[in-house]
């Protein structure tokens, strides 16, 4: 599916608002200008392209720090006048080096209980197995089983599907829990340490799914 940017309605200036969005988890990374000349360089590189209104030029996300966007979708608006530009980054979205320009929370609704949703809960926590394998941390439990390598990796996975059994042989759903979680959280570092993106599983889910009924 190609855009026609005819159909955009840019302001007086010639700018449209894009806001640039995680195409896994949904975080909002920023909120950037384009003209049409910024949009027509995204499109043509499938990576994101801005106009910079202090500057008043164009500018290659990520062309010095390397944290370049790759464009997976553009939504245009009902009013055709602003983009939700959704990506997927290869390093902090931010010049401060946040994972997103929006950080910051000003404020919160206590009394709403807001759940994640859980694709993007695995994406976010496969991010952080990274971080921590090419940062190492002094004293984090997710270092530590890098250090030790595969095997130690392994026998852990071994020991929280045990558990999982046991849990389930019990009735137990509550512990059920908590050993499901545990044993998630280790077949990822497993996945990491064989390089193997948790996008591949998913993939063969989604492959699966789609597979025409016999």
């Amino acid at each position: 599916m190609s855009l026609d940017i005819t159909r955009i309605r840019f302001d007086q200036n010639g700018l449209v608002p894009a806001v640039v969005q995680h195409a896994e988890t949904g975080d909002v990374l920023t909120v950037a200008y384009m003209n049409e000349e910024s949009l027509k360089k995204s499109l043509e590189t499938k990576e994101t392209w801005f106009w910079s209104r202090s500057r008043e030029e164009l500018w290659h996300k990520g062309e010095t720090s390397g944290n370049t966007q790759q464009i997976a979708e553009i939504k245009l608006d009902c009013d055709q006048d602003s983009l939700v530009v959704r990506v997927l980054p290869k390093g902090p979205a931010c010049h401060t080096g946040a994972q997103t320009c929006f950080e910051e929370t000003v404020y919160q609704n206590e009394t709403l209980q807001l759940s994640e949703d859980s694709a993007g809960m695995l994406t976010k926590l496969e991010r952080l197995i990274a971080e921590r394998d090419e940062e190492r941390p002094e004293g984090a439990y997710t270092t530590y089983l890098f250090e030790e390598g595969v095997d130690k990796i392994l026998k852990k996975v071994g020991e929280e599907a045990s558990e999982v059994i046991i849990a389930a042989k019990n009735r137990d759903a509550e512990e059920l829990k908590w050993e499901t979680a545990d044993l998630l959280y280790h077949t990822m570092v497993l996945l990491r340490e064989q390089k193997l993106p948790f996008k591949e599983v998913l993939n063969v889910l989604e492959e699966r799914h789609n597979k025409p009924k016999k």
